[in-house]
């Protein structure tokens, strides 16, 4: 595993950088999933626009403005931040510092922020003095949805962020309860339902405003999201942030964290002898005897890792002390190997995401491929969740997930939407 950019350059080249702690993997991954999905929604936007299905609305801009007060202290703001925090960051990696704790904190480089915010707010001044006029002027532009994509994939991070954070607060309430700024702060801990729904509604108020149409803009968020999914959850293989799934009772790791296969009784016994590393997954008053978990041998032409991994440096430094590790951080291994459900996801979400561009041409019905997108995303996750570690209400009959009771939704909403968008559709004919 590789928490963090550190951990792959010290196992690829051998180098030892410090401050390459601060270049989160996982962060790295989702980063990588926005630009990816901001390329296929535009896309999928310009395709829309050339149909004639979605339009230009007009809106009145001012021309030839000087830089204003507020431009210059939001860009000093932003540059001194980056400076302070960021570059702070490297400055001071040698010292040891958690990274996760010293963005938080109030520490950082004074003389890095200065300089950047000085820095940052003359690139402000100089991109509107090139263009200041003598007479500022008010004028009217076309602004084409694709060239709003922008402002929509800020908002699917700021709101989709936020969102993920509460869902996976109310879905393990009791450690937020125990730790209410910890669990606020923390970099893991993300719930994608509770992303999609907030960042799903945030972008549907932008885009009534913006004239834009809904059903056409869903159909082209569909792949978009699907393809972003898939990216983000080789952040979380790569990371080992948890999101991993039940342990293979097929196999079972030696003295050296190496996975092998499990002889009669092993399994049973590995699971007595980790009592404390179980209780810190499934909880302080879980039973033993009731760790969940499947059976199931890999074929021979498969990697053991892709039906049984340890997520050894998993970054959320879940399981036991891993043999040999002298990091201060991330030196732990699962010492009952898991299914690596976050790879599963992304192989399947990769494939999906190609059956939605095959359908993309033959659902000719506006909102009939998002219906598809959510109806195939809700499967995805109401299958992969039978094997993955989470938080079930036990009070519920069957004993569902978050994630099993959002997937269900969805499959019934995608069903439900697009009968009903057929049956508009027929009517306005």
């Amino acid at each position: 595993m590789y928490p963090n950019l550190y951990y792959f350059l010290k196992d690829a080249f051998g180098v030892e950088w410090e401050g390459a702690r601060f270049l989160n993997s996982f962060g790295f991954f989702v980063a990588l999933a926005f630009i990816a999905g901001a390329i296929v929604l535009t896309k999928g936007l310009q395709r829309k626009e050339k149909q004639g299905f979605l339009f230009p609305k007009e809106e009145k801009r001012m021309f030839g403005q000087p830089a204003t007060t507020t431009e210059l202290l939001l860009n000093a703001l932003l540059g001194f931040l980056m400076g302070y925090k960021i570059i702070g960051a490297f400055m001071n990696a040698g010292d040891g510092v958690n990274p996760q704790e010293y963005i938080f904190s109030s520490e950082g480089s004074w003389g890095a922020g200065i300089a950047l915010a000085v820095f940052f707010a003359w690139l402000k001044w100089y991109e509107k003095n090139k263009q200041k006029a003598a007479k500022p002027e008010e004028r009217k532009v076309r602004v084409w949805p694709h060239e709003r994509v922008g402002d929509i994939t800020v908002m699917a991070a700021i709101f989709g962020f936020a969102g993920a954070k509460v869902f996976h607060n109310l879905e393990n309430w009791d450690e937020f309860v125990a730790d209410p700024i910890g669990s606020l702060v923390s970099f893991s801990g993300l719930t994608f339902y509770g992303g999609l729904i907030c960042a799903a509604i945030a972008i549907i108020v932008y885009a009534k405003r913006k004239g834009i149409s809904i059903r056409h803009l869903a159909d082209t968020m569909g792949p978009t999201l699907m393809l972003a999914y898939a990216i983000g959850r080789i952040g979380c293989q790569v990371a080992g942030d948890g999101d991993w799934g039940v342990p293979n009772a097929a196999y079972v790791t030696d003295s050296t964290a190496t996975v092998q296969l499990a002889k009669p009784g092993e399994f049973q016994q590995a699971v007595q002898n980790n009592t404390t590393y179980i209780r810190q997954e499934f909880g302080r008053e879980f039973k033993v005897e009731n760790v969940p978990s499947v059976n199931f041998k890999g074929p021979s032409f498969l990697p053991v890792w892709m039906v049984a991994y340890t997520y050894p440096h998993n970054v959320n430094s879940m399981g036991v002390k891993l043999p040999g590790c002298d990091q201060p951080e991330h030196c732990n291994y699962l010492p009952l190997p898991v299914f690596p459900t976050p790879f599963y996801e992304t192989v399947m979400c990769l494939l999906l995401f190609g059956i939605l561009l095959f359908a993309r041409g033959r659902i000719k019905l506006a909102g009939g491929l998002f219906c598809l997108y959510l109806v195939l995303n809700g499967l995805e996750r109401f299958f992969i969740e039978k094997i993955r570690v989470n938080t079930k209400y036990e009070d519920l009959p069957f004993q569902p997930t978050q994630a099993e009771l959002i997937s269900l939704g969805l499959v019934i909403l995608g069903i439900v939407l697009y009968f009903v968008a057929k049956r508009k559709a027929e009517s306005s004919k």
